[in-house]
């Protein structure tokens, strides 16, 4: 039996085997098409345009050594002791985004978000402009952080455009949630400015980026509350359930200032209503920490202290951290705000030294809370213990504190010891706002100080600090209350011309009836005439320092071309020297070489010449091509090569004669021939 396969199994089917082909040619044509389709280069891809969008990259696209630098930093900011090294942070982070080891967007983020914490604004707004320019892509967290950067440095305006502009059409990274949120507290909370607000909420709903948030709804419903419209929140909760499709809300936080509107409008019973409703066992509204906190402030600021200690109990059974946290700082602050609408100081005291059993460590905010309920009341002892407990526990004390410790002072008639918490806020290098200068004035101006509150006031324009219409009308009044009108004269004209304010006509009309009564009539025209006059001189003073500041421009720019140009003709002049010396030189190199390679063959003539020697042209008849034939006898060497005996060589050469120089017989013996005929000769 034949242990090979017969021919029809061996035959191969060239579809089935690529490389069995019927003939040659067809598999030299197989070969070629294989070739040519294993060269085909992939098309490189277009360089990317400065002007395209750059995305952030996911932490788990990183390579592992910038992997490394994010953990580094956030080991960084993440101490152990409670200390994060945040200037450190912040400097490896701008070192690395011009290294090779660039730091990521959440890199970024995580520094932005532990800056904005400690409250450096100065060194947020450095390194985000500083990542900004280094083109680290940013993120919707980074716009979140930069719009709370605003609100906290009071700046409603940068960002509501900031805002805009993340949620035009288009956007890369459209804005999240909470950047609505952060806004919209900024506009109601800080500025009162609910009309803004209500706008920006159609903004939200119109760009379709972001649904009926009700954390927004909330804010709003809040802002009206506080402001006293109650109908105006009930009005877009009613909004808001129409927006989820006319259902029950399922997000507890609205229903904190639904209850509070109900109170404001003398609904109380709706407002218990609605409270059973939700927090009942069979209830599927969803309750958080701050939904909690919502419905614990408007139970206790309405006079519902036993169903706000019911439902904060409720709350403390529920807390189980770290699965579950429903207790924050604020819960406790709450029910501090609760125990001192009732007047009970004590229990709101001891409420708040509860927070270390539930490990809630509390804030400058929820001191700063407690401070100021107690200074209303009096309690300055209590409220300096605080202060002192914040020092023990390495909290330091910020300007609202030390105003809400003089506020205190004042109100106990221990101005002195007020003015001296003013003052500790300098020599700590605090920087009190116009609110607080405000503040420090209006207790001294209700204390008959105008002289102190006068140099205080003084001492607020020195150090750049614009003076609010508040502060301005309260010095009035007190100089008109005391007739002093040639210091109310002034005050009137600093806020005519404050272009920052607006002299109200009820404070027109007070000093002008002052003036009048005093038989002053002629002070107020002149009052008026030195305002416009000084608005004149000053608008003069302005044109003239902004055309010298454009004249100094022009010049400096001036200066900038010709020291430009003068660089420029240099740098023209050093090329063109340039130029001419390897010129130069190359010639010179020519020249030398021309000369050196001429005098080889003058020598060797003459030589020929003195032996009696003719060289090829010198018996040749003039018109005669030289035409040299030599048989080399043995050897002959020409170029390096071994010529047998009897071979004949021809050379054909230009000019008089040839001369072959420089050639070496295996001897060495230097080697001149002249060739004509058969003559040969050997020297």
């Amino acid at each position: 039996m034949s242990l090979s396969k017969p021919l029809s199994a061996r035959r191969l089917v060239p579809a089935l085997f690529p490389l069995a082909h019927a003939d040659p040619a067809s598999a030299a044509a197989s070969r070629r098409s294989r070739r040519r389709g294993a060269f085909v280069a992939t098309p490189p891809l277009p360089p990317p345009s400065p002007s395209s969008v750059r995305l952030a990259e996911p932490l788990p696209s990183l390579e592992p050594s910038r992997l490394a630098l994010h953990n580094r930093i956030l080991a960084l900011l993440s101490s152990p002791a409670g200390n994060p090294d945040l200037a450190e942070a912040a400097l490896l982070t701008r070192h690395a985004l011009h290294s090779n080891c660039r730091p990521s967007s959440f890199t970024c983020v995580a520094v932005l978000a532990a800056l904005l914490r400690a409250r450096r604004l100065e060194d947020f707004f450095a390194l985000h402009r500083f990542a900004l320019q280094a083109a680290v892509p940013p993120t919707a967290a980074t716009h979140a952080l930069y719009l709370s950067a605003l609100a906290a440095r009071r700046l409603p305006d940068a960002a509501l455009l900031h805002l805009r502009h993340i949620a035009r059409p288009g956007s890369p990274v459209p804005p999240s949630p909470t950047a609505y949120r952060v806004v919209v507290r900024c506009l109601v909370a800080d500025h009162g400015r609910l009309a803004d607000a209500v706008e920006l909420k159609d903004e939200m709903l119109a760009s379709g980026f972001v649904g009926p948030d009700p954390q927004v709804y909330n804010l709003l419903m809040a802002g009206f509350v506080q402001a006293g419209d109650g109908a105006k929140a009930v009005e877009l909760y009613q909004e808001l359930e129409h927006k989820v499709g006319d259902e029950m809300i399922l997000d507890g936080i609205v229903y904190g200032s639904l209850m509070k509107a109900y109170f404001l409008m003398g609904m109380e019973e709706k407002a218990m209503e609605c409270y059973k409703e939700v927090i009942g066992a069979e209830s599927e509204v969803r309750f958080g920490t701050e939904s909690y906190n919502e419905v614990v402030d408007a139970l206790g600021q309405n006079g519902r202290l036993e169903d706000a200690l019911e439902l904060f109990d409720r709350m403390l059974g529920e807390h189980n951290p770290p699965l579950r946290i429903v207790v924050n700082v604020r819960s406790f602050s709450v029910m501090v705000d609760a125990y001192s609408a009732a007047g009970r100081f004590e229990d709101a005291i001891a409420v708040f030294r509860r927070m270390g059993e539930w490990k809630v460590v509390p804030d400058v905010a929820a001191y700063n809370n407690l401070i100021r309920h107690l200074g209303l009341n009096r309690l300055v002892d209590e409220a300096e213990v605080l202060h002192k407990e914040m020092g023990e526990h390495s909290l330091v004390a910020d300007e609202e504190t030390y105003v809400l410790l003089m506020e205190a002072c004042f109100r106990a008639d221990r101005t002195n010891v007020g003015i001296s918490y003013f003052d500790k806020m300098v020599e700590l290098e605090l920087k009190p706002d116009a609110s607080a200068y405000h503040e420090l004035v209006d207790g001294l101006v209700g204390l008959n100080m105008l002289d102190k509150a006068q140099e205080y006031f003084d001492q607020m324009r020195e150090n750049g600090i614009d003076p609010t219409i508040s502060t301005y009308e309260t010095l009035l009044k007190a100089y008109v209350g005391m007739m002093q009108l040639d210091d109310a004269a002034k005050v009137a004209k600093c806020i005519l011309l404050d272009e920052k304010v607006i002299f109200r006509d009820e404070m027109r009309e007070l000093l002008e009836s002052a003036l009048r009564r005093e038989g002053r009539d002629d002070d107020i025209a002149k009052l008026y005439e030195d305002v416009e006059r000084e608005k004149a001189e000053a608008a003069a003073q302005a044109a003239e320092e902004k055309a010298r500041a454009e004249a100094l421009a022009r010049e400096e720019r001036d200066a900038r071309r010709a020291e430009i140009a003068a660089k420029d003709e240099a740098a023209a002049k050093a090329s063109a020297a340039a130029i001419e010396a390897i010129l130069g030189h190359r010639r010179k190199t020519e020249g030398q070489t021309e000369g050196a390679a001429s005098l080889p063959n003058t020598l060797d003539s003459g030589l020929l010449s003195k032996l009696g020697i003719r060289s090829v042209g010198e018996t040749t008849p003039q018109g005669t091509p030289p035409s040299t034939e030599t048989k080399i006898g043995d050897v002959q060497e020409q170029s390096g090569e071994v010529a047998p005996q009897g071979t004949l060589l021809s050379t054909e050469t230009k000019g008089d004669r040839q001369e072959q120089a420089g050639e070496v017989t295996p001897q060495g013996t230097p080697l001149s021939t002249k060739m004509k005929g058969d003559e040969q000769q050997q020297f």
